[in-house]
Order: structure tokens, then sequence, then C-alpha cells
């Protein structure tokens, strides 16, 4: 099948192989921008979330990551409109300019160190700027490159655009670990700025790939016959049969399409790290190879869809993602960091606590210090991240933290001094640190123990899970809607799927597992939504591939 895939693809005439290059080099240099913020998410939230607790740093640092993905169904309004009303080629150059500049800005802001809370203010803006961007990006490219592709080949046209996506994440890593390899221990200080501003050179190569595309033919055609939407936002939005197809693309395909994509790729990698313990050169090694082995499949399954239709790929990698995370998730941790499963057979962590005296240990301007006797215990455990098992007291009860047989008595800081507090405080955590390393516990996972090769077999999988839901996406997306206002009501469904389904699913999953103490808790997010498109999909979202895309 990847064969036959490939062999089609190479028999693209010379002017489509134009515009897919075109739109897709371009795509990938947006995608690898938006990026480098989810990679470095770790080093961000040191940089600009420090005066935040151990526990919240990661948590803020992924929802400034997710404020990105919140504003791109804005983004998919704004430009949408203006591509159904002036043309795609020209939504393209305004998306890259502003996506390019806010990413070059992030490699020049001081951090919190240097201006406070003004510096994760700027940081968020800007991030918003971004996902603006590039919710102007996707609609267009997918809608160009369709509306050029010849009937029965549109899943393996716009296939191209769905692997950009990926290499983008795969150049931003491979750009992070080059840096990385030069600069060493200097790379967590400052050098994590350089990839942000090497974006600078990417954005004139994009700008002037862009600049070489002309208008789609379609979109030529329709607007020389007069037929062309002046009102794209009201016929897309304000008339129930076109409305109802936008719900049910979003409900029946692009939400479960996204959770399986952002778990496959960026929650994984967030939990190998900061979960596991592997270190981050080790994790973005192991993801790349799992992007490299899996990105081919963007075109098998596009190429599939050609032959039996968009719905069954796409609903068959959201079924079976919702089937096999948890025991996938459990053999990351298997083959990443044995130990730690060990010992939490061996030695299961429970928190005793009453419930009423346990936060969230959310602080929005990192000044509140979590001083009840269950956010002392939580906090401390969130810091190792070990996981554990919340067990209920009694109303005023003391929270304890048992390791096996052994019992440690939080303290109810609330009334003591900051030294005091600061020295009962240290004197907890060395106790329940040194049980923890006796209980077998690691404080971060053992290369000699990880299997690697094991890892990249099940992070492979989840990256074919991703092209199987997202290979064919767009030419369903394109194909549901009529060319007038294509780019609007197409954008919207897959904007909100991706900005808000996918994008807030590693802050919200790992707020379940710090609220939890599960390890995979946050799992449930993703196999609910990917459950629900299931069914919605089927039953209610027609197929597509052989539709007229001109009418």
């Amino acid at each position: 099948m990847a064969t036959t895939a490939i062999d089609e693809s190479q028999a693209l005439d010379v002017s489509h192989k134009r515009v897919i290059l075109a739109s897709s080099l371009g795509t990938v240099f947006e995608w690898y921008d938006f990026y480098l913020y989810g990679s470095l998410a770790v080093i961000i939230g040191k940089q600009f979330f420090s005066g935040l607790n151990d526990a919240s740093q990661l948590v803020f640092a992924l929802l400034a990551f997710a404020a990105g993905f919140a504003v791109r169904p804005f983004g998919a309004l704004v430009f949408g409109r203006i591509g159904d009303l002036v043309g795609r080629k020209y939504t393209f150059l305004i998306t890259i300019v502003i996506m390019g500049l806010s990413t070059f800005l992030v490699g020049v802001l001081p951090s919190y160190g240097s201006i406070g809370v003004t510096a994760p203010v700027i940081l968020i803006a800007l991030r918003m700027l971004q996902g603006l961007a590039l919710g102007g990006e996707y609609g267009g490219a997918a809608t160009y490159v369709a509306e050029h592709a010849p009937k029965g080949k549109r899943g393996l046209y716009t296939s191209f655009i769905q692997i950009t996506a990926t290499f983008g994440l795969f150049l931003s890593l491979l750009v992070i670990l080059g840096c990385k390899w030069l600069l060493g221990d200097k790379f967590d200080d400052w050098g994590w700025r350089l990839p942000f501003l090497l974006s600078s050179l990417l954005l004139a190569v994009s700008v002037y790939i862009r600049l070489q595309l002309a208008e789609s033919p379609v979109f030529k055609q329709m607007k020389a016959e007069g037929k062309h939407s002046t009102a794209p936002l009201t016929e897309s939005f304000a008339r129930w049969g076109n409305l109802k197809l936008v719900i049910l693309a979003l409900f029946g395909a692009t939400a479960g399409q996204a959770v399986v994509w952002y778990c496959g790729q960026f929650y994984a990698m967030y939990f190998l790290g900061s979960t596991l313990k592997i270190d981050a050169t080790t994790t973005q090694l192991l993801i790349a190879a799992a992007l490299l082995i899996g990105t081919p499949f963007f075109v098998v399954f596009g190429w599939l869809s050609d032959k039996i239709g968009r719905k069954p790929v796409v609903l068959a990698g959201c079924l079976l993602a919702a089937l096999t995370y948890f025991p996938i998730f459990k053999g990351l941790t298997h083959y990443g960091n044995p130990a730690i499963e060990a010992a939490s057979v061996a030695a299961p962590i429970r928190v005793q606590a009453d419930p009423a005296s346990c936060s969230v240990q959310i602080d929005l301007i990192g000044k509140k210090v979590f001083t009840s006797s269950c956010d002392v215990a939580k906090s401390y455990l969130a810091k190792r991240g070990v996981p554990y098992e919340n067990v209920n007291a009694a109303s005023g009860t003391v929270a304890v933290v048992m390791i096996g047989g052994k019992e440690f008595p939080s303290f109810e800081g609330g009334t003591l001094a900051k030294a005091d507090f600061a020295a009962r405080n240290k004197a907890f955590g060395e106790s329940v640190g040194k049980a923890l390393t006796d209980a077998g516990y690691p404080a971060k996972a053992d290369p000699a123990h990880s299997n690697k090769g094991m890892l990249v077999v099940l992070l492979t999988l989840l990256v074919l899970y991703v092209t199987m839901v997202y290979g064919p996406i767009a030419a369903w997306l394109v194909e549901m809607f009529p060319t007038k206002i294509r780019y609007t009501s197409m954008s919207l469904p897959y904007h909100i799927g991706n900005g808000w389904f996918g994008g807030f699913l590693p802050s919200v999953s790992f707020g379940i597992v710090a609220a939890t103490g599960n390890f995979y808790a946050g799992l449930w997010y993703p196999v609910a939504i990917a459950l629900m498109t299931f069914v919605i999909g089927l039953f209610f979202v027609r197929e597509t591939k052989d539709v007229d895309i001109t009418a």
C-alpha cells in the first residue's frame, strides 16, 4: 500500500508539484515557529513563570502554550473571511508575517527575573498573535491545494499539507538538539532563545515562497463569474444548513482528530520528560525517531482515503487510539522508567487528607504560598514526580503521606512564620524524600534501564494513529463546504477542534494528573473525546470523497 501511494505521488505533474511544495514549505516553517514553544515548554516555564511554585510552572507554561490555540478560531474567522473575499494567496502572506515576527520577539523577550509579571503577560500576548495567524493558515493551505487537485486525488494531494505539522515539529526538535549540542549547559540559561531568533531566516524564505504562488484556479473562476460570497461569515454560520455542517465537522471529525494528534505527539513528549523523568535530549531524540518512521504514512492514509473514503480512515484512528492509549502509556512507563513502575507496586503511595484542605495549587501572580497540610504533601510529591492515591480523611485531619507501610504526617503551615514554615517544609521533604529513595522511587529515569527500542515502537504506534486521523482530514473538510465560503466554513471547526479540544489537552490532562496523583488519569480526556467523535462521525457525518468541489 505504501509503495502504491508513493508511486502515485511521483506521478504528479510539475505544476501540481510546485503548488504542493510552495504551500507545504511555507506551512512547515509556520508550524516550526509554533512548535518551538511547545518543545521548550519546561524551560520557558522556568524562565517566564519562575514566580510560581514548582507544581504550577509546567501547567502554566502549557496554559500559555494553549493560549495560542485559544485564539485560533478567531484567526479562522478573520482570515477565513479575507480568504473567501480577497483570495487564498494574499491571506498566506499576512499570516506568515504575523507568525514569524511574533516568534522572533519571543527570542528577545526579557525573563520573569528581569521584568517580573510583565514577562509572562507579553509572552501570552505573543502566543495569541501566533495562534491568530495560524488560525488563518491551515484552511488556506488545505483549500488552495485541494482546489488544484484532480478529482480522485484530493486525499493524496492534501496529505502533503498534513505532513507539514509533523515536519515543523521535527525541524524544531532538530534545531533545539543542535543548539544544545553546541552550547551545552548554556542552552537552559540563554541558548534556548536561538531557535526563536533563527526563525527570522525561515520567515524570509517563507515569504519568498509564498510570493511565487498564483491564485487558486477555482477561486479565480468563481470570482470571474461573480459567484463569490460577499458575506462569508453570514453564509457560513447564520444559515442553519451550513452551520449544521460546521457543527458536525467539529464534533464528528476534528475534535477527535485533534486529541489523537496532540496526545500522540505533544502529550507523549511531556509524559516522557515530566512524568517519567527521561532527560530532555533523549526524549526529543525518541520523538524525532518516531516522527521520522511514521511521517510517510500521512501520504499513505491520504491516498487510502481516495480509495475507501475519508470517514473510515479517520474514525478508525479515533477508535484505535481510544482503545489502546492506556496500555500504550503504561508500556511507556514500563520501558522508559521501570524503577518507578516497580516501586509503585512494591510501595504504593497514598495521601490521606481532608479533601476540603486540598487546593488545586494554581496561583496566577505567583505570590500565594500553599500552606495546608494537604498542599504541603502534594506539592512535594508533584515536585518529585511520583504517583499517589488520594484517601479521604475526616474534617480537620492533618494530611499523612503513606509510603508502603510507613507514615509521614504533614503539617499545617498557615500560622507559622515564613522562616519556620521553610524549615518545617524542608524537614518534611527530606524525610519523605529519603523514604521514597529507600522504597526505590528514582529521582530520574536511569538510561541504562530504559528500553529505547521499545519506546520508539510505542511512540511510532502513537504517530501512526496521528497519520490515520490527520492524513485525510483536510480533504474531508474541504469537500464538506461550497467554494464561495469554503475557507471560512472549514477553518472554524478545524481550529476549534485543534485549538480548543487539542490545544488544551496537555494542560487539562496534566491538571487531572496533578489533582489525582494518577499518572494515567489524564488519558481519560483524549479517550472520551475520540470516542465521541467516532460515534457522531459514524452516524451523522457523510462521506465526501466523490463530491464536486467546484460547486
